[in-house]
């Protein structure tokens, strides 16, 4: 696919401190950074949790809860943000007093998402007094009136958006449900959960619980390192109080205090512990932990982050790679076949591409089709549904999407014109789920082209890479590299900084099987600087010698003990 490379403007002229290097005052300028302030990431930094709306009425629940003695239930996601969010409600929870708090996570291949009322009908079995979802429930209506039929009080923590209607549960903190004024709306489920937690302490230290039941007031910062890999995983933008979360979550897991499961994951992939970055947290431990919700039962993943023995959770993170390595085979698997459902599409002519694509085929893994739309949605920079089977007569399809399509607006559009054919989804702006009957795939094919072509215009289908312009030779340097790694957490609406350069290639060779290993020269001078492009054979760049154009990140590579300035190559390109 053709791509256009355009430059970050500064969005401000906000004056920055003097110890700020250059580059990154351009760099934060670009980002909208409005004053230095949103660079300090303490946690006094962090917004008050009092905005919330329905957090007074889940603090009473839990607090009446606890004076009584009650059995909490805690109903997880199968994902990275669900398993984070279900070890912290349990850990903080248990912190607080709570003795009798269990679990359980829907297989997503028996139950699918949410607070079912067939997932009610397995909780009750465990026969709790409270109900807590978490990262979900929010369009759990006809779950949560069977949980209230049962005298099952409900408490619904999620981010989500919802429905025009809501569940009738006891109390629901979301800070995406109508008339809540907290000013951030980016929150993960875990964040959310985390919230709850600070409410929740805040409360019973003035009724002086903690001294009267001889209890240490527990440190909730203790308990940032999930919140932070949940957040990481789910992809949220990365406003300042989500960064402030994940800078201190990323501090303490650097510092070594952080859950066992968390530790033995990044070992499993090769991290540096003292190094860890949000990007190691998305790309290594995220992958992993969600293998379990993809092919088997999130139960793994989740007493992976619930242990505090060592052993048993390298034990666990053994199993959590190997799941992960099948889910990399049956991906690959998948992916080929997808490549053949749209060779015939023209990916160096725009306008001759669908506004969105549907794939479906009756043997992928329903566990893997997220993963599999994400490959096919940046392939042909469209929006992307991939559809397994479900039960009879249905299959189901995650959804994902460009930066200037809101795909859940697009599935509700859907839904309002065309009754009937969706018969569930939920999601995000840029990921969702669905469910259709079978037989209705070909037309939704056909509405869901139209109905994203009203979403789209020109402009936004090219191919573009976003950089934060050239860096001169004394920029390509150990030290920026370090100051742009240590500056972050840089993620989703706060990208890592990438920049544009033409270069010399001196050498290139393939490492690993499929990367492409280059040693460069920058016209500015002979010194030269190794670099790194992912998943690009020498097949695939053929052109091995002369001048290139690339956009790279500025990265420090360690490897034997030794750190070394490195280019990690996002886009290559021969100049004429």
């Amino acid at each position: 696919m053709p791509v256009n490379i355009t430059r970050r403007t500064s969005l401000n002229d906000v004056s920055f401190p003097e110890d700020i290097h250059p580059v990154l005052r351009r760099i934060y300028a670009a980002r909208n950074i409005q004053s230095a302030m949103e660079l300090d990431y303490s946690l006094q930094g962090l917004l008050p949790f009092e905005a919330l709306l329905g957090i007074d009425k889940a603090v009473t629940l839990l607090a009446n809860a606890l004076r009584e003695n009650k059995k909490i239930l805690i109903v997880a996601d199968f994902d990275a943000d669900g398993a984070t969010s279900c070890a912290l409600a349990l850990r903080g929870l248990k912190l607080m007093g709570f003795s009798d708090v269990l679990y359980v996570v829907p297989n997503r291949f028996e139950f699918g998402y949410g607070l079912s009322p067939e997932i009610v009908e397995v909780a009750a079995e465990m026969q709790p007094d409270v109900i807590i979802t978490v990262d979900n429930g929010i369009s759990s209506i006809e779950g949560v009136a069977q949980a209230r039929s049962r005298n099952i009080d409900v408490l619904i923590t999620d981010h989500h958006l919802p429905g025009l209607s809501l569940p009738d549960a006891n109390a629901i903190v979301n800070p995406n449900q109508p008339g809540d004024s907290f000013p951030s709306k980016n929150l993960a489920g875990v964040g959310v959960m985390f919230y709850i937690l600070i409410a929740l302490r805040s409360h019973l230290r003035e009724q002086n619980w903690f001294a009267a039941n001889n209890i240490p007031e527990p440190n909730l910062a203790e308990l940032l390192d999930l919140v932070a890999l949940g957040t990481v995983a789910d992809v949220v933008p990365l406003d300042h109080n989500n960064r402030i979360l994940v800078a201190q979550g990323l501090a303490r897991i650097r510092s070594g205090k952080c859950c066992p499961g968390i530790r033995e994951l990044l070992q499993a992939a090769n991290r540096n512990l003292r190094n860890t970055a949000a990007q190691d947290l998305s790309f290594a431990v995220a992958p992993r932990l969600n293998a379990a919700g993809r092919l088997t039962d999130m139960s793994l993943g989740i007493e992976c982050l619930l242990t505090d023995d060592q052993r048993l959770a390298k034990d666990m993170a053994l199993k959590l790679e190997q799941l992960n390595k099948e889910r990399r085979e049956i991906q690959a698997e998948m992916q080929a076949q997808a490549m053949i459902d749209i060779a015939d599409l023209d990916l160096n002519n725009q306008a001759s591409l669908p506004n969105g694509v549907c794939l479906f085929n009756e043997n992928w893994h329903q566990g893997v089709v997220g993963i599999l739309a994400g490959r096919i949605k940046d392939q042909i920079n469209r929006p992307a549904i991939v559809f397994a089977k479900d039960k009879e007569g249905y299959i189901k399809g995650s959804a994902r999407s460009i930066s200037s399509v809101h795909i859940r607006d697009v599935l509700d559009t859907i839904a309002s014109q065309h009754p009937g054919i969706i018969s569930k989804f939920g999601g995000h702006a840029m990921a969702a789920g669905l469910t259709i009957r079978e037989s209705d795939l070909e037309q939704f094919k056909v509405v869901f082209d139209q109905i994203t072509g009203m979403f789209l215009s020109g402009d936004e289908l090219e191919g573009v890479l976003v950089s934060d312009g050239e860096l001169s030779v004394n920029e390509l340097s150990f030290d920026l590299a370090e100051k742009i790694i240590s500056s972050g957490p840089w993620g989703q609406g706060f990208p890592e900084p990438v920049f544009d350069g033409e270069f010399e290639i001196i050498n290139a060779r393939v490492v690993g099987e499929r990367h492409l290993k280059l040693q460069l020269r920058h016209p500015g001078n002979n010194r030269s600087i190794d670099a790194i492009a992912f998943n690009i054979t020498d097949e695939d760049w053929p052109e091995a010698t002369g001048r290139v154009q690339t956009v790279y990140k500025l990265d420090i590579n360690e490897f034997a003990g030794r750190r070394q300035l490195q280019l990690v190559v996002d886009y290559i390109s021969p100049v004429e």
